[in-house]
Order: structure tokens, then C-alpha cells, then sequence
């Protein structure tokens, strides 16, 4: 197979990962793939970053109690704050697997981050990981002088899974009249859990990490049904109305299967009116923002995220 896109790195990192063999992710059970998640995410994520302080929770939600952990950046505030939802196809990964990440994010943007443990599927489907990651942002705003945050600059933000979420509450919340966010910070994520036909699903479908057969794997476990997937809350591109939603960064990789609809789902959002910077990593693969100790690229996305949430305006109104 030709990779002549990939820079070098990433392709030795394939190549590598290729030789090491194993099971294919859909393949496995959930639990599983879990534990492959972990052990595979762990030696290619990089240095641990200190911060002042962290602090794990668990906050009452609508339907059960929701594990956050809350990175703190240093001793005085009022901080700006991002509510941040991992990624992992709603299945796979937890607090732990994107500590290192929310770390850096926190030291590098000033800002308190509150990393949400919401539940996976398909122990519980969609919307499950919806009513929590909507419930632990009501709850970071309502707590916002007990976090030490300005209530006026509160970003969401994720990966993959979570940045689709993150999509999926800036709606939830302009529809509900708030709280008020500043920001969006979309991180390769799934709009469109309705269709897998775009031109980057057909080139990348096997061979760049994220395959279209994984994809299948996630939403299936997800969603209880394929009419789910036509649901603006499982594929906010399927959304009429983009207008009135916070200023938002869409970060894309050009090998991956996710990259059109990310896309797609930025030039809908700049068509309604809203803000957006929308960044193509050239020669990157789903799941590069993750893996910072392996690929360079997702050091420059890392640092690019902590920007926008550094310098976000805070929040007008709902």
C-alpha cells in the first residue's frame, strides 16, 4: 500500500505498529478493546505535565453519578475553562487515557480543565454520553466560583467521539437558552453517523489507523439504532440550523476517514455566521492529536487548541 501523504513519522509509526500483529479492534469485545486501548495509547502520549493541582469527583447527573477530574493551572484565578470529552468512539477510553492530554491543555492555555467521565456504550447507548457531558457542563458553570473560573469564558471541546459531543452540546445548550459558551474546539470529530460515504471514508477505509471497519465497530456498539444516526444529537451535520452557536476551531487529519465531515461541518458553520478556524494537519492520521510523544504534529495541534481556549472572548449571551 502506497502512503506517499503520510509524513514519515507517522508512516514508521504505522509501519511499526503493523509489524508488532494482533487483533484487529473490531474484532474484540468492548472490554477488550478497552485494555488494547490503553496499552496501545500509553508509551506513544508523551511526558506527563504538572499542574498545580487536580482534583477527581463525582457529580450528580439526571440518570447516575458522573466522574469528573479538574485540572487546575496555578494558585489564582479567576481561569478561563475548557469541559473537555474524550474521544474513543463512545466505547473505549476514560479519565486515565487522556490525563496527559488535559494536562497539557491546562498548563499551556492557563485554564482549568474538566475532563468528563460519561459512560460508555454499549453497556449504555446513546444518548447516554449526551445527558452526561450536558449535565457536567451545567454543573461546571452553575460551580464556577467554587472552580475558580470565569463563568463568561467556559469552552467545550474533544476528540473524535468527544469532539462530536462537544458539537452536539454547543446545540443542545443555544436551544435550551445556556449556559452561554465561548467556544468550540472540534477535534477530527464525527458529524455524520448517518452515511460513511465521503471521498476521505473511501481512501483511507484501511491502512491509516482509523478504519471505516472500526468506525462500523463504534456505531453499532453506540447507537440502538441505524435511525438514531439521523438524529442531529448523534450527527450534528445533520442539524437545519447552525446559526447562534459559539466561535468554533475544527481541527482535521488529511488521512483520516473523518476528515470530510469535519470539514463539512465547518463550512456549514461559517455559511450560518459562526466564527470558525478550521485547520487541516497535512499528513497526519486519526488519532495524531493524541499521541504527542510520537508524532510532532500532535504537539502543534496540542499547542494550537490551548491557544484558542487562552484567548477565547468570553461568551455573549444566550
Amino acid at each position: 500500500m502506497t502512503r506517499a501523504k503520510l509524513y514519515p513519522e507517522v508512516r514508521a509509526l504505522l509501519e511499526r505498529l503493523e509489524a508488532q500483529g494482533g487483533p484487529t479492534l473490531e474484532s474484540l469485545p468492548p472490554a477488550e478493546a478497552r485494555k488494547e486501548a490503553v496499552e496501545g495509547l500509553r508509551p506513544l502520549q508523551g511526558e506527563t505535565e504538572p499542574v498545580a493541582r487536580t482534583e477527581d469527583l463525582r457529580i450528580a447527573g439526571p440518570q447516575c453519578s458522573i466522574p469528573i477530574r479538574v485540572y487546575t493551572p496555578g494558585e489564582r484565578g479567576p481561569f478561563p475553562c475548557l469541559v473537555y470529552f474524550h474521544g474513543g468512539g463512545w466505547v473505549l477510553c476514560d479519565l486515565d487515557t487522556h490525563d496527559t492530554t488535559c494536562r497539557a491543555l491546562a498548563r499551556r492555555a492557563g485554564a482549568v480543565v474538566v475532563a468528563v467521565d460519561y459512560r460508555l456504550a454499549p453497556e449504555h447507548r446513546f444518548p447516554a454520553a449526551v445527558v452526561d457531558c450536558c449535565a457536567a457542563t451545567r454543573w461546571v458553570a452553575a460551580n464556577a466560583e467554587r472552580l475558580d473560573v470565569d463563568p463568561r469564558r467556559i469552552a467545550v471541546g474533544g476528540d473524535s467521539a468527544g469532539g462530536n459531543l462537544a458539537a452536539v452540546i454547543s446545540l443542545k445548550f443555544r436551544d435550551e437558552g445556556g449556559p452561554a459558551l465561548a467556544l468550540q474546539v472540534l477535534v477530527y470529530p464525527v458529524t455524520n453517523l448517518a452515511s460513511f460515504d465521503t471521498p476521505s471514508y473511501r481512501e483511507f477505509a484501511e491502512g491509516y489507523y482509523l478504519t471505516r471497519a472500526e468506525m462500523e465497530w463504534f456505531r453499532g456498539h453506540y447507537l440502538e439504532s441505524a435511525g438514531d444516526g439521523f438524529n442531529p444529537e448523534a450527527s450534528p451535520l445533520l442539524a437545519r440550523d447552525l446559526s447562534g452557536l459559539p466561535p468554533a476551531l475544527v481541527i482535521t487529519a488529511e488521512c483520516d476517514t473523518l476528515r470530510d465531515e469535519g470539514e463539512a461541518y465547518a463550512r456549514r458553520l461559517a455559511e450560518a455566521g459562526v466564527e470558525v478556524t478550521c485547520t487541516r494537519y497535512a499528513g497526519m492520521v486519526h488519532p495524531f492529536f493524541s499521541l504527542p510523544g510520537a508524532i510532532s504534529g500532535g504537539r502543534r495541534a496540542i499547542e494550537q487548541f490551548a491557544a484558542a481556549v487562552r484567548e477565547m472572548k468570553p461568551a455573549r449571551t444566550c
